[in-house]
């Protein structure tokens, strides 16, 4: 059977997976449309905050005598977010761009606005939101005769064209027209637009980054990347453009001249595997050091109002630690507020290195013209030191700092040019020692990007199956049941060791599992599943059910919650403080619905422009995704229920992600697509973590004992639960044959298989005997592991215990 059959035949039994999920999970919202008080304002203030003005000749922003003439159906028909488990939830209202314009003031062309009104609203042209992996990446735009728009020109002198785009789970976005491309009608639009206006402003209503490749073909007067804002869209960039709120927010990624210039541009989207030929020269790491000039926009760019002066204060270095201040001058005609960013130029050597490394940053406040401010920005050496993976420098497996000179540069971007201080390292010296981890296989050996072109990358020399045996946990001698509940270890008056002894090996193993599907009945309705007290014997030990629902768009349960804008937009704040005060008000809301567990933030890094779930994650950098994650972590767990960032780890595409393997080196894994969660694990210590669906140089990402009980639990000091995401594959650990699918997850450390892997058909658990079936066998599963699994969640489940 050839590989197109294959993939069709591949295609239908997701597509009815998909549709199962639906039945369980999918339904229309119930209950009263609440809104959580302070949240729309709240909303509408990142939303602002997180808007990126790219270019502007002063047509923005608009006076008050202004009438606008607003092009392209999204101005009715706006994408407020991405489509999946990370989008759709049941707001309680939305503002289009529209809505937004009439709040505001802005006076709009009426003719044109009930023109798009009338066609929008007619049957045939209703926006179709498709169904689950198959959803549109574009809505058809409305055609208009140029003598329509030459009308309009003639009762307006400034226009606004709308471009939209949506993006989704479980596939990625295409180079094709309508989806990273412009359509011809499109196009048409926007050449009727702008030959009879001359004031023309570009609006991009998209969550992630399409081509703009076209805008050289046409003199804009102002392009706005709005992305995705949730409910409070409109509002949010109303205020924007009527300059009621000063524009802020600064790209994340980088935005190149063309798709073909991205490094990732050949490796990705493959079938089976990619190989991640880029290495650590992932986005501006990679155009900055090799290809400055196909930067179309650069990372950490975007313009404002008003305009700003840094100096640098002070550069101060101690005990590994670093302290920059910079003092921020309002020397336009506005108020505003700018965002300071500290780079480093490390020092050539024997490890590959980018030419700049975002190692800080701090938002000011709101400045007044001529107003100043100092920021402080702090940062630690880890967040720049190399991974020696072959052992050039003299220390193999650990983070090294380099011998030379390196330079901090402060600016409001990666162009950065003013030197805030130099440190001299006079001898290569070792950070941290780890352990060789997820290598690359010698038989999947590929070259990746150097400084002297391509070279092999390291592969694995590790001896996987004596680091399992070397530290299997000590057994806790089972002592029957005692009578001890959950609440006594809350209350000191036993010990979580004398809890877990009494448990049977058959309650060990449900505490590793879900109760089975979605939309569990322990939890409120449209929840994504549950675990902890599961069965009737569990909770009668004061084990508690624990509720999950999806995120991180907000919460995803058959009830009326928050839309929050999309993770790209959030990350365009640059502002951890804003983002920590928005969870707070979302952990708040999780709270009052029961929800114990909310499965977000998403924090995978931006690999590639091409990828479905780009709208949920932050970032091409990791520094900015960890510093962003973390805030939303600290947020939602301030109210006292969990965050679960997510995908651990490398989870960069949707196509085939079940089974695809990202196949990257270990110093790439360890700089780039790991530190994002060490920033987030280290500095607001989620108390539950999801893994990604991927396989990670050969190994499924649920399985992987290396990421997830090595680096994750020994090296970053993790404590809390570790999920699967929902279902996992059946697989036989390579080390240990006779341990498979559960049995092999819970050695990972891996505590907990959602939603369970019932069978709704056959009635029956898939994987149920797996751990059973292992323990007591030579080189099986030992009880001490399924304890140690046990503690894991309990830890968790300690803190849903209602006092």
């Amino acid at each position: 059977m050839n590989r197109a059959k294959i993939a069709e035949i591949q295609k239908k039994i997701h597509a009815k997976l998909a549709r199962n999920m639906l039945e369980q999970a999918e339904n229309k919202a119930e209950g009263e449309r609440i809104v959580t008080e302070g949240m729309p304002q709240m909303l509408c203030t990142c939303g602002e905050e997180g808007i990126v003005l790219l270019e502007n000749n002063g047509v923005l922003p608009l006076k008050r005598e202004d009438t606008l003439a607003v092009f392209g159906r999204c101005q009715r028909d706006w994408f407020y977010v991405g489509y999946g488990s990370g989008g759709d939830v049941h707001a309680p209202y939305f503002i289009s761009l529209m809505d937004g314009l009439a709040n505001e003031g802005i006076k709009t062309d009426s003719l044109l606005a009930e023109c798009y009104e009338k066609w929008c609203g007619e049957p045939k042209n209703v926006a179709d939101h498709g169904v689950w992996g198959q959803w549109p990446y574009y809505y058809p735009e409305m055609p208009l005769e140029e003598q329509a728009v030459k009308a309009a020109a003639d009762r307006c002198t400034i226009a606004a064209v709308v471009i939209g785009r949506a993006a989704g789970e479980d596939r990625e976005n295409k180079l094709e027209p309508g989806s990273y491309y412009l359509t011809d009608e499109e196009k048409r639009l926007l050449n009727n637009v702008c030959r009879h206006f001359k004031q023309v402003i570009l609006i991009l209503n998209c969550g992630n980054l399409i081509d703009l490749s076209f805008l050289s073909g046409y003199s804009f007067a102002a392009v706005v990347y709005a992305w995705q804002l949730g409910q409070e869209s409109g509002n949010a960039l109303a205020r924007v453009l009527s300059g009621t709120t000063n524009p802020s927010g600064k790209l994340s990624d980088t935005i190149a001249k063309r798709y073909e210039d991205y490094p990732s541009s050949s490796c990705f989207g493959g079938y089976d595997y990619n190989n991640y030929e880029e290495d650590i020269f992932v986005g501006y790491r990679y155009f900055e050091t090799y290809a400055k000039e196909k930067e179309l926009y650069p990372f950490g760019y975007g313009l404002s109002y008003t305009t700003f002066e840094l100096a640098s204060d002070s550069f101060n270095y101690a005990d590994g630690h670093f302290e920059v201040r910079v003092r921020v001058t309002n020397t336009g005609s506005c108020a505003g507020k700018e965002v300071v960013q500290i780079y480093v130029c490390p020092p050539k050597g024997k490890l590959k290195k980018a030419k700049k490394n975002l190692v800080g940053f701090a938002k000011t406040k709101l400045l007044a013209p001529q107003e100043s401010e100092t920021v402080c920005v702090t940062f630690s050496e880890e967040l720049f030191a190399s991974f020696d993976d072959s052992g050039i420098t003299g220390y193999p497996f650990a983070f090294v700092m380099e011998a030379g000179e390196y330079t901090f540069l402060v600016g409001n971007s990666v162009n950065a040019d003013m030197e805030a201080g130099t440190w001299k390292v006079e001898q290569t010296r070792l950070i941290e020692q780890c352990e060789s981890v997820c290598a690359v296989e010698e038989k999947n050996r590929f070259s990746a990007m150097a400084d002297k072109g391509k070279i092999p990358v390291s592969v694995s020399g590790r001896d996987l199956k004596a680091r399992i045996l070397e530290n299997l946990p000590k057994e806790i001698t089972p002592t029957g049941d005692k009578g001890i509940k959950l609440s006594d270890v809350k209350s000191g008056t036993h010990t979580m060791e004398e809890f877990v002894a009494q448990l049977s090996d058959r309650e060990l193993c449900d505490l590793s599992r879900g109760e089975g599907s979605m939309n569990c009945s322990l939890g409120t309705p449209g929840n994504a599943g549950a675990f902890g007290g599961i069965t009737e014997e569990l909770r009668a030990k004061g084990i508690p059910a624990i509720i999950t629902a999806d995120g991180p768009a907000g919460l995803r349960i058959k009830r009326y919650t928050t839309l929050l804008p999309c993770g790209t937009a959030i990350a365009c704040t640059w502002n951890t403080e804003l983002v920590e005060q928005m969870f707070a008000l979302e952990g708040k809301e999780i709270a009052s619905y029961n929800v114990n567990v909310i499965l977000s933030p998403g924090m995978n890094i931006h690999r590639n422009p091409l990828c479905g779930r780009n709208f949920e994650y932050y970032s091409e950098d990791p520094v900015l995704s960890g510093k962003i994650a973390a805030a939303a972590v600290r947020g939602i767990q301030s109210q006292g229920v969990s965050a679960c960032p997510k995908h651990f780890a490398a989870n960069h595409q949707e196509v085939h992600r079940n089974r695809h393997d990202s196949r990257v080196s270990e110093q790439a894994l360890r700089e780039i697509y790991l530190r994002n969660f060490e920033i987030c694990v280290k500095e607001s210590k989620p108390q539950n973590i999801m893994t990604s669906y991927n396989k990670i140089n050969g190994v499924w990402s649920h399985y992987n004992y290396d990421l997830v009980t090595t680096v994750l639990r020994k090296e970053w000091g993790y404590e809390g639960n570790v999920m699967t995401d929902w279902w996992m594959q059946h697989a036989k650990s390579p080390e240990f044959p006779q341990i498979k699918d559960n049995a092999y997850r819970v050695r990972a450390q891996v505590d907990v298989l959602m939603p369970g892997g019932w069978n709704p058909k056959k009635q029956k658990y898939v994987f149920d005997k797996d751990e059973l079936d292992s323990l007591h066998k030579k080189n099986g599963l030992t009880r001490a592991e399924l304890q140690r699994c046990a503690i894991n969640v309990l830890r968790y489940a300690l803190t849903c215990i209602k006092d």
